[in-house]
C-alpha cells in the first residue's frame, strides 16, 4: 500500500466514524474521578466538529519546520481559558457557530500555504481553542471540583495526542507537508466545520 493511499485510509475512517453523542456518560454531569476522566478523554473524539478541529491543527502546524508545536500548545491553552471562562458563567455568544467557523478557518489555512505570520496564527489557535474548550466545559458544569480536574487532564492528554499524532503521522509519511494529501485532508475538516456551521445557523433566528 502506498504512503498516500495510507494517509487516505486513515482520514476516511476518521470521517467514516458513525455518529456518537458529545458525552462519554450520556449527557449526565460526571461524578467521579473516573467519569471525569474519560469524559475529558472520549468527549474531544465523539464530536466530530472537535476531533476535526484538532486534525486540522495538527495538519496545519506539521507544515512548520520550527515551532510546530507551538500551535498545539497554544490550542490546549486557550482550550484550558475557554472551559475556565464557561465554568465562572462567561458565556460566548453563538458559541456553537464560532466553534464551526473556527474549523473551517483553520481548515482553510491548511488548504492553502500558510502566509501568516506564526505570531499572528498562534493567537488566531489560542482563540480558537477558548471557542472549543467553552464548549467542551458544557458537560462538567456542576461537577466537584475533583471531577473537573480529572476531566481537564482527560481533555489536555487527548487533545494533544491527537494534535501532536498528526503532525508526526504527517511528517512520517510525506518529506513535503503541502503536497496534495494533506492539503485535501485539510480541506476535508474545513467542509466538515461547514456543515457544522450551516447547523448552527437556524439556532441563531
Amino acid at each position: 500500500m502506498t504512503l498516500r493511499n495510507r494517509l487516505t485510509l486513515a482520514f476516511t475512517a476518521l470521517l467514516c466514524s458513525p455518529a456518537l453523542a458529545h458525552h462519554p456518560m450520556g449527557g449526565s454531569t460526571p461524578s467521579t474521578l473516573t467519569d471525569g476522566l474519560l469524559s475529558g478523554l472520549g468527549h474531544p473524539i465523539l464530536g466530530l466538529d472537535h476531533l476535526a478541529a484538532l486534525v486540522a491543527v495538527g495538519l496545519v502546524a506539521s507544515r512548520y519546520a520550527s515551532g510546530a508545536l507551538l500551535l498545539p500548545v497554544l490550542w490546549i491553552a486557550g482550550m484550558g481559558l475557554g472551559a475556565f471562562a464557561h465554568m465562572n458563567s462567561i458565556d460566548l455568544p453563538a458559541g456553537e457557530m464560532l466553534v464551526a467557523g473556527s474549523l473551517v478557518l483553520i481548515g482553510a489555512i491548511g488548504v492553502l500555504k500558510p502566509s501568516l505570520p506564526l505570531p499572528a496564527l498562534a493567537v488566531l489557535f489560542a482563540a480558537a481553542g477558548f471557542a472549543h474548550g467553552h464548549a467542551l466545559a458544557e458537560s462538567i458544569i456542576g461537577a466537584d471540583t475533583a471531577v473537573v480536574g480529572a476531566y481537564l487532564i482527560g481533555l489536555v492528554a487527548i487533545q494533544a495526542t491527537i494534535t501532536v499524532g498528526t503532525i508526526l503521522l504527517v511528517r512520517r509519511l510525506f518529506s513535503m507537508p503541502a503536497n496534495l494529501p494533506v492539503r485535501a485532508a485539510a480541506a476535508a475538516m474545513a467542509c466538515i466545520g461547514l456543515v457544522f456551521l450551516i447547523a448552527a445557523l437556524p439556532a441563531t433566528a
